[in-house]
């Protein structure tokens, strides 16, 4: 996990120019979603019942290092959630889209692991980051843990993914390059991003087994959005 600023974006750009490697957005192509509406929920069933917020968080937190500390952690029958930016997590296992050279802020490591010890791979695993834990809020407290079934949505759009890795304790929003990609975000870990307009709800002592299959966390996700709707 790590912590974007704008001087550290504006750098890293500078470094990739002068090298002569160019992020993956900069040949002006057009990021799409890559995969369809996961489960039967919709992103506007969910959203109305999250348009307001009972703070569960003894503060707030902000979205990146540069800003205010703006965004509650919100609870509610069965989950918590909040509304932030999305930066790109592509920490974990080594691969050709997340390495040191694609990534200024690369870590070969993330909180949590899959079921054979090894970090998660952040390229093909749809996983979000929880802040560790302070005085300002302690997930675990609120049944959430690794492996936790998040429901992540954006732009009329729903992607289920897990609780894969922790960040710093005064900033929120962030999620692996695979959660980005499959919403339509652009997911290149230097540049890429939303500023704003993401909603994440994770949904209380839920865990995914094993942690690094999708598909599992899709079936489960579905079933416990199901019952939220239900339940609020």
């Amino acid at each position: 996990m790590r912590i974007r600023t704008l001087t550290l974006a504006a750098a890293s750009g500078a470094a990739l120019l002068a090298a002569g490697v160019l992020p993956a957005n900069a040949s002006g192509a057009t990021t799409r979603p890559t995969s369809a509406q996961e489960g039967s929920v919709s992103a506007a069933d969910l959203l109305a019942k999250v348009t307001s917020c009972s703070q569960i968080s003894s503060g707030k937190y902000k979205t990146d290092d540069e800003t205010s500390a703006t965004i509650p952690v919100c609870g509610k029958n069965g989950a918590v959630f909040w509304k932030a930016d999305m930066d790109i997590d592509c920490d974990g296992q080594r691969t050709s889209k997340c390495n040191e050279n694609a990534d200024p802020w690369y870590q070969d490591d993330t909180a949590f692991h899959q079921s054979d010890g090894k970090p998660l791979k952040a390229d093909s695993l749809p996983y979000i980051v929880v802040p560790s834990s302070s005085s300002i809020w302690k997930y675990s407290s609120y049944g959430i843990k690794g492996g936790g079934v998040v429901a992540v949505i954006y732009n009329n759009k729903v992607e289920y993914a897990v609780v894969g890795d922790t960040g710093p304790t005064k900033i929120i929003g962030e999620a692996s390059y695979a959660t980005a990609k499959a919403l339509g975000i652009d997911p290149d870990p230097a540049t890429g991003g939303a500023d704003s307009g993401v909603t994440y709800i994770l949904f209380k002592n839920s865990q995914v087994s094993p942690i690094e299959s999708h598909s599992a966390a899709v079936t489960l996700g579905d079933k416990l959005a199901k019952q939220f709707l239900a339940n609020n």
